[in-house]
């Protein structure tokens, strides 16, 4: 089961980060999860939110570049090397993991998101595993 990340592409300068938060609170999207990498000239922003259609949609509309990505979320739980079982997981199935970053879950467990090399491999990877998948629901409507 995937989750619909957004990515968003915005200039490395003052004010652009808050003009994206603004446009999804102006338009009632909740921020799940965040993770932001930079470069000297561009920002890469990427969000788990309530309603990703919707924002990918506002955020074009406000001349942002923004587009959604398929990726997994993991629960995760608090236990020395749950990640390293994880990650074995996947380099056992052939699978790289080009990123990953922490998503609140409100519970006592940790879960993640993962985008990899081979998403349906990593996938089936896992659901053959004793890992359990965060649905779109519950991931959708953390932090309400």
């Amino acid at each position: 089961m995937f989750i619909k990340q957004l990515t968003v592409f915005i200039e490395n300068r003052a004010g652009r980060l808050e003009q994206v938060t603004q446009i999804l609170k102006d338009n009632n999207i909740n921020i799940v999860s965040v993770s932001l990498a930079d470069t000297s000239d561009y920002g890469l922003l990427r969000l788990i939110l309530s309603d990703p259609d919707k924002a990918v949609t506002v955020l074009k509309e406000a001349g942002l570049s923004a587009m959604t990505t398929n990726v997994i979320a993991v629960k995760l739980t608090q236990h020395v090397g749950k990640l390293g079982e994880l990650l074995a997981i996947l380099s056992g199935a052939g699978v790289n993991v080009e990123y990953m970053y922490g998503l609140t879950s409100g519970d006592e467990n940790a879960s993640i998101v993962l985008k990899t090399s081979d998403q349906n491999k990593a996938l089936d990877a896992i659901t053959a595993s004793t890992f359990e998948l965060l649905t779109t629901e519950e991931t959708y409507s953390m932090n309400d």
